[in-house]
């Protein structure tokens, strides 16, 4: 792709997210009962996805990458906001992938299926083991639908890297509020959502750019 068209991909893109971020704040409002994410906060995040995308996608990917971030974006600020990942996004995110992920990657499908069964039976696993274990919920089955969108889109090779990275984002996420509030802050629930999202975000332009050797 020459400089000229992978410029005019890219300010399309970003444009592009002006009127996604707004809407994905207003769905935003009415999947997160607890709040409403702020319309510049979510065209923010969604064109940072974006301009993302174009940097590290072809032309003929970005279409796809796009379709991940913006879902990617809006999942983790819900997530963040009410402590839930909605299938009505989760479900057309692993759709997608198992649409878009096989071409990006160059993957055969069944490695793609392979990855989105796993990755939900992994956390559904977890999920379940923790609970009999603790006598409470750990991970909801909203974060397994998530990393099975995950294995959709990635192959299930990919997996084991994205849980490393989103567990990374989570400890760092819990430690700086231990920094900030003490021991009062670890006992909040984290929005694992957020974190997952992001590691996946950050696991698919890897790959999209042939930098993750996946």
């Amino acid at each position: 792709m020459s400089l000229p068209a992978a410029s005019l991909w890219g300010a399309a893109a970003v444009a592009a997210a002006v009127p996604v971020g707004w809407g994905a704040a207003l769905a935003g409002r009415r999947l997160a009962a607890s709040g409403q994410p702020a319309i510049p906060l979510m065209i923010a995040i969604e064109a940072l996805a974006a301009a993302s995308a174009a940097e590290f996608a072809s032309s003929q990917a970005l279409p796809g990458l796009l379709v991940a971030g913006w879902l990617l974006g809006l999942l983790g600020v819900v997530d963040v906001l009410a402590f839930r990942l909605p299938d009505v996004l989760t479900a057309p995110l692993a759709i997608a992938g198992l649409l878009f992920g096989p071409r990006l990657l160059g993957a055969p499908l069944m490695d793609h299926l392979v990855g989105a069964a796993g990755g939900f039976g992994v956390l559904a696993l977890l999920g379940w083991a923790y609970a009999r274990v603790r006598g409470r919920d750990g991970l909801g089955l909203g974060d397994a639908k998530l990393l099975g969108a995950a294995g959709a889109w990635l192959g299930w090779a990919a997996l084991p890297t994205v849980v490393v990275l989103a567990c990374a984002g989570g400890l760092l996420w819990a430690a700086a509020r231990l920094v900030r509030r003490g021991r009062a802050g670890l006992e909040e629930p984290i929005a694992f959502g957020a974190p997952l999202s992001a590691a996946i975000w950050i696991v698919l332009l890897m790959a999209a750019s042939g930098l993750g050797g996946l």
